[in-house]
């Protein structure tokens, strides 16, 4: 059983990939969430030490007994800087205006958040900030950091120095509370995952069991029997349609079987005659063709009168043939004409084929005088003549300025090889998977036998026939069967 494409199977999965989905997403949005708040946290609380820390420096300034400059900020805060960092646990740094380092609040830096100048691309951005307060988020050593610059000023608001105040991001307690929110949640989906799969179990049940009992009707209904009806009770709205336009069908399929049973023969009959009304059809065209050009070229003084005569005779003679092996295999018509073996030579016979027609722009060329293979001579004269008649078809549907159509017989490897190439309206890419199924035709008339037959006798002697064609440019029939060695 293919249980994907089972309505049972792809309820529960449904279900199942609602609430998997539903739980994954819930997830990522969560992560999401923290990450956000874990940011504004972080963001937030440098803020608020930055704003601290600064006030207990301008008070430091407004306090001290030394000349409030650049110079003498590593006096100023020669031990006032080691107070400020112990209330707020933070180190402090400060910077003159040029980048260089004036005072810290320890004796060595941490080598991932400060140094001993400024980066120039700090300074630009604290002159180019319109708060001139700039922070730096950066990533080393696998731990996050924030580094926040702003400058220092006099009572004047004259810049004196560049405060800077490295922050680590330390994410253990919301990372924590993450991780026991996903655990909770991952408890709650699992629960809810176990009743998803319990309601689809039953639901996917309820469903599918009517839709079994009709399946099973439906299976075994048939046109030759009298078929029962169906009847569900405690079923949906939709099942219940579903039943009564089965019912329905019962009932029409009662009230038209022996109709159809006589459409059926009637149609059988009707398909057998059109088939042999196509056989014999064949070979009266080259019979009048045989007879139009013997008319057309008669010359009771040509020397070699005898001679042709003999060779129209023949022609005639052959579908005269043809015609009665149609006859006599009227009653086996999956077996008309019945197939006369005979070793003949296959360029001579192509040639002879088109010699029934008249168009002079058919050309025939063959490197080889003689191809020798086991087939019946009518029925080799007949795939011929079939993919002429196809190839004059085309060329007169087109009607290009040059008509041309070739005709090659050639040996490939043990095969012998005939292509009917022409320059037609060609076959489009839809219909070249058609060209050799019975009744499928283009012409305005005709029964679409003709290529159908072509490929049932040239399968018949173990050979092949295709096809290369494109849309507008013509079309080349190859056919392929064993020669002899």
């Amino acid at each position: 059983m293919n249980f994907t494409k089972s309505l049972r199977f792809r309820i529960f999965l449904s279900m199942l990939l609602l609430v998997v989905g539903a739980s994954i997403l819930i997830a990522l949005v969560t992560i999401f969430q923290y990450s956000e708040e874990a940011e504004d946290y972080h963001r937030e609380r440098l803020l608020r030490k930055e704003t601290a820390i600064r006030e207990n420096i301008n008070y430091a300034l407004k306090t001290t007994t030394y000349p409030v400059d650049t110079e003498n900020i590593p006096l100023i805060f020669k031990e006032k800087i080691y107070e400020i960092k112990n209330i707020h646990n933070l180190e402090i740094y400060l910077y003159d205006l040029d980048g260089n380092l004036l005072k810290s609040s320890k004796a060595s830096f941490f080598k991932d958040t400060t140094a001993e100048t400024l980066p120039t691309y700090v300074i630009e951005a604290l002159e180019t900030s319109s708060n001139k307060h700039f922070v730096e988020q950066f990533k080393e050593d696998g731990q996050e950091y924030q580094s926040a610059y702003s400058y220092i000023t006099d009572s004047y608001f004259k810049p004196l120095a560049i405060l800077n105040l490295p922050y680590i991001e330390d994410d253990g307690f919301l990372n924590k509370e993450l991780k026991e929110n996903l655990t909770r949640l991952g408890y709650a989906y699992l629960l809810m995952l176990l009743i998803a799969i319990a309601l689809a179990y039953f639901l996917s049940k309820y469903i599918t069991r009517s839709l079994n009992a009709i399946s099973e009707k439906i299976t075994q209904t048939r046109l030759n029997k009298r078929n029962k009806k169906i009847f569900i009770e405690d079923t949906t709205h939709e099942i219940s349609t579903l039943v009564n336009a089965y019912n329905g069908m019962i009932d029409e399929l009662e009230s038209s079987a022996a109709q159809l049973a006589a459409n059926e023969r009637e149609a059988a009959w009707r398909e057998m005659a059109k088939q042999v009304a196509h056989e014999i059809k064949n070979p009266l065209t080259p019979m009048r063709l045989t007879v139009q050009s013997f008319q057309r070229k008669f010359d009771a003084n040509d020397p070699d009168i005898d001679k042709k005569l003999n060779e129209y005779t023949n022609t005639l003679i052959q579908q005269i043939d043809t015609m009665s092996s149609i006859a006599s295999a009227f009653s086996t018509y999956a077996q008309m004409p019945a197939q006369q073996d005979e070793t003949l030579n296959v360029v001579k016979i192509t040639k002879l084929a088109l010699d029934i027609f008249n168009e002079d722009y058919i050309y025939f060329f063959s490197e080889e005088t003689k191809i020798i293979a086991k087939f019946d001579r009518t029925q080799l004269i007949r795939v011929i003549t079939n993919l002429i008649k196809n190839s004059i078809h085309t060329i007169e549907q087109k009607n290009p300025e040059d008509p041309r159509i070739d005709v090659r017989v050639y040996s490939e490897g043990s095969n012998a090889v005939i292509t009917v190439k022409d320059n037609g309206l060609g076959i489009s890419e839809m219909n070249k998977t058609k060209v050799f199924e019975p009744k499928f035709t283009t012409k305005t008339s005709g029964m679409g036998l003709g290529l159908a037959m072509v490929k049932k006798i040239v399968e018949t002697y173990g050979g092949s026939i295709t096809l290369t064609s494109a849309d507008g440019e013509g079309t080349t029939f190859t056919v392929m069967f064993p020669k002899q060695l």
